[in-house]
């Protein structure tokens, strides 16, 4: 008999969900597909809502195409009550093509990179590379369209130097990240005999290798001479996948985020008792937080604070009377959840934490806390967590950094300051973190779901019973 133990369904469905993720702008596509499958309508940030949001209707909208909000009205809520709301982000490190990424160097042609966050750099070295993201086409009717391309072949390679050429690689692998860490596109010789003669000229290979151009054009089906511009990452072509002896691992690119966005995507949909709830219950995925979400599209933009007022102060009903001050009472009955993966502890490394706050995995999901407020976490936020968690025995953990140890931060401070929101921070624990390949646990995609869904459903009730100010 083979030893083959069970794979939780949520942990299959979140590696089918990344696997179609390679850039920020898949990744919110990937969420609004599900949202849309789960009844949700599509509304535009730049139409009137009064008159189109309904108590229990469900809504989704997107910014950029990278950042997406999804809401559900309670079938109780009227102008002034709270927000239920959970918020992630869908990027993560990675390298990003330059403007003008034409290069060759000693006969090959090579693709200038930016670095985008702050990757484990050295781990994007032999992997095989592809690249997706977003296009701007031209359509043959003049007008231009936002297109996703994902190439599933392996197209770029960061070669190692050999260590005959170099003995000290194994004492200290470091790098110059202009120079060394440029990925090879093809030979020039093999470029030459494969280029295509045309009398048009194509915009994009001004700055970009005319073979890209073309491999971009064949797999969105359109005209290189239509490609007018794009955004486009690297990304790993080793797919996401279940490991370990008692398939008790995910091996996996973009843990940091997308783990927590698709258990805030899943939450959302999955929540029931709709029809009773005071609250109008918010998923959000913003961009950019790996380089500090000051942008249109991340945390520290008006993306929330807008949406928030305008739902505030949007008539359910044809002549419903809605206070002025409708959105300022509703921060006092609100709280957000910033989802953001946390650190487990390293088995090769368990001095870089705390004694008494070591995450594992499957044990649950983590709060964080930071005396310096790197994390939004209150014990009044903590609280709500922890007695949901303990009505409905869902595990969770949690997490401080040791004292001679910087602390990271993600989306809840700012969001907290600048909003006056309730924040606490939470996340799954991982390994790697910021590597091109992560590693997390099968049980904690379930156990995130269902935190943050009885969150959604409960949170409206309990607040009622939290008395501070």
């Amino acid at each position: 008999m083979v030893f083959n133990p069970p794979i939780p369904q949520e942990a299959r469905d979140f590696v089918e969900f990344v696997n179609k993720s390679p850039s920020p702008f898949h990744c919110t596509h990937e969420a609004a597909e599900l949202f849309k499958q789960a009844g949700f309508k599509e509304i535009k940030e730049r139409d009137n809502w009064n008159g189109a949001i309904e108590r229990n209707g469900k809504y989704y909208f997107t910014r950029n195409g990278s950042s997406i909000v999804a809401f559900i009205v309670g079938g109780k809520y009227t102008p002034g009550n709270g927000f239920s709301i959970v918020g992630a982000h869908t990027d993560s490190p990675c390298l990003k093509v330059k403007p003008v990424s034409k290069k060759e160097k000693s006969g090959y042609l090579e693709v200038g990179v930016q670095l985008y966050g702050g990757g484990i750099w050295h781990t994007w070295f032999d992997r095989d590379l592809s690249v997706a993201g977003r296009v701007m086409i031209e359509d043959k009717d003049g007008k231009y369209r936002h297109t996703l391309v994902k190439v599933d072949r392996p197209l770029l390679r960061i070669p190692t130097l050999a260590i005959h050429l170099d003995r000290t690689a194994n004492d200290g692998f470091t790098f110059n990240k202009e120079v060394q860490l440029a990925p090879i596109l093809a030979t020039a010789t093999k470029a030459e005999l494969n280029k295509t003669e045309g009398d048009e000229h194509i915009e994009a290979e001004d700055g970009h290798h005319p073979l890209l151009v073309r491999v971009l054009a064949e797999e969105m089906g359109v005209e290189s001479s239509q490609i007018r511009d794009f955004e486009l990452a690297l990304y790993d072509t080793q797919g996401s996948t279940i490991g370990g002896v008692c398939n008790e691992f995910i091996f996996s690119p973009r843990l940091d985020n997308q783990e927590m966005s698709y258990c805030a995507t899943r939450a959302l949909i999955q929540s029931k008792n709709i029809e009773n709830d005071t609250n109008i219950r918010v998923t959000v995925l913003f961009d950019n937080e790996e380089i500090g979400s000051t942008t249109a599209h991340g945390a520290d933009s008006n993306l929330l604070p807008v949406t928030l007022q305008r739902l505030a102060s949007t008539q359910l009903l044809s002549g419903e009377n809605v206070s002025p001050t409708a959105f300022e009472e509703a921060m006092h009955k609100s709280i957000l959840v910033s989802a953001d993966m946390a650190h487990a502890i390293h088995p090769n490394y368990p001095d870089k934490h705390e004694e008494n706050h070591r995450p594992q995995m499957h044990k649950g999901t983590v709060i964080k806390v930071n005396a310096n407020q790197r994390y939004a976490t209150t014990a009044v936020t903590s609280l709500v967590l922890k007695e949901l968690a303990k009505k409905h025995v869902i595990p969770i953990q949690e997490f401080v950094v040791r004292n001679d140890s910087p602390c990271g931060s993600t989306i809840g401070p700012m969001l907290s300051a600048k909003i006056g929101l309730r924040t606490v921070d939470v996340g799954n624990p991982q390994l790697s973190m910021h590597s091109i390949r992560e590693v997390g646990g099968t049980d904690d995609v379930k156990h995130g779901i269902d935190l943050l869904q009885v969150f959604f459903e409960e949170f409206a009730e309990l607040e009622a019973r939290i008395i501070v100010d």
